[in-house]
């Protein structure tokens, strides 16, 4: 995008003549060390819309997951029920796998500790573990934003020396002396700060959606504690499920009541 924006810009110029201010020129100008910034600023710029594409598709992933458990999974009977039908490497599915192995692994341990404890230290962690993996990458875009205008700058201040070289060497400071120079200076700065606005602007919206998944996870983990700590008696409301009905206690009818046993007068 970056250079079909600097090849339209470049166009050649009239008379059929090349353009011998554009882009290929001021790299062909500027040797190696305008063509190496140029190469690390493309670089950069594609592997932050890599990263961006991908974690964007692994958190819509889990978004759709939060859905589905949101639907259906606590209307199961057990946990063991609803994690089966949870997909394969599902985050929810670990988080539910994670916290039934803490409940038989507390069952093995010699030293006394509490189950609530036990539990809700495993849960963390597996909370942290995915947490974890959703965050890989974005340090890359949080570099990019911070270090491309500043390899643009250094591509801008080469441009600048050579077109002062150029203005001592000629001993005037003419237009066609210097335009060169100056012109991929532009460039360079120009492309630093395309590379680092997306980036930064993905770092931001990323991080916000990660948070927000890491919210719907602790809920979720927080429900399966409550659930796994009460063995089963608390789980949270679902929309629209059927309320389970109670079981009428045995032995308790009174005088009065259907089926009742009427007191005998002496």
């Amino acid at each position: 995008m970056i250079t079909t924006i600097l090849a339209a810009a470049a166009e050649p110029a009239a008379h059929g003549g090349e353009n011998p201010y554009g882009l290929a020129a001021a790299l062909e100008q500027g040797g190696i060390i305008a063509q190496s910034t140029f190469g690390i600023l493309v670089l950069m710029s594609v592997v932050s819309f890599y990263i961006m594409f991908t974690k964007l598709f692994e958190q819509q992933k889990i978004i759709n997951q939060a859905k589905r458990v949101r639907a259906s999974f606590w209307q199961t009977t057990s946990l063991r029920e609803g994690s089966a039908k949870l997909e394969k490497n599902s985050a929810y599915k670990q988080i539910v796998d994670d916290g039934l192995q803490a409940q038989e692994q507390h069952a093995k341990l010699t030293d006394p500790v509490e189950a609530h404890d036990w539990l809700h230290g495993s849960l963390a962690r597996s909370e942290a573990m995915i947490n974890s993996r959703l965050g890989t990458g974005l340090a890359f875009l949080a570099t990019v934003g911070a270090t491309a205008p500043f390899i643009g700058l250094f591509g801008t201040v080469i441009g600048i020396y050579r077109a002062l070289i150029k203005i001592g060497a000629a001993g005037q400071a003419s237009i066609d002396a210097v335009a060169g120079p100056v012109g991929e200076a532009l460039i360079m700065t120009a492309l630093g700060l395309a590379v680092a606005v997306p980036a930064v602007l993905g770092y931001n919206w990323l991080q916000r959606r990660n948070k927000s998944i890491a919210e719907e996870l602790s809920a979720f983990s927080n429900d399966v504690l409550g659930y796994l700590a009460s063995n089963g008696a608390v789980r949270p409301t679902v929309a629209g499920a059927a309320k389970p009905v109670a079981a009428k206690p045995v032995g308790t009818t009174t005088a009065g009541q259907t089926g009742g046993v009427q007191p005998t007068r002496s």
